[in-house]
């Protein structure tokens, strides 16, 4: 089974999320809007995939129930599969699976209470 098959995204807070999305742009030419920024590229199938940087505000709660300022994204093939085994294998799993029209949506603890998400994405829902 495969697991992880990429990075999906990194998310972190700032106090001007705004502010940070105009300094990369200005500084390093990343092509961000009101999410951030999504990276595209192209998996050993060709593929189009996405992963998205995003700066979040310092008083989001979605890294929740981690007090870490970050969060990572990892893209995987069968999230609900995938969150079967990591339970059986005694990783905690945080709230429920969530379902979009870009995908599934999991998250779990890694051993020092760092979230983690897991997403099975519909790259296309983005084209």
């Amino acid at each position: 089974m495969k697991r992880v098959t990429g990075i999906g995204g990194m998310f972190f807070k700032s106090e001007d999320p705004d502010a940070q999305k105009e300094w990369y742009k200005n500084h390093l030419g990343i092509p961000t809007d009101q999410y951030g920024w999504t990276f595209w590229w192209r998996d050993e199938n060709g593929n189009k995939c996405s992963t998205q940087w995003s700066p979040m505000g310092a008083d989001t709660t979605y890294f929740s129930p981690s007090e870490k300022p970050f969060m990572f994204n990892f893209r995987v093939d069968n999230l609900e599969e995938l969150l079967k085994v990591l339970r059986e294998e005694g990783v905690t799993i945080v709230g429920d699976m969530e379902t979009y029209d870009y995908g599934k949506f999991g998250w779990i603890l890694d051993p020092e209470g760092n979230k983690i998400e897991l997403w099975e994405p519909i790259d296309k829902a983005f084209l």
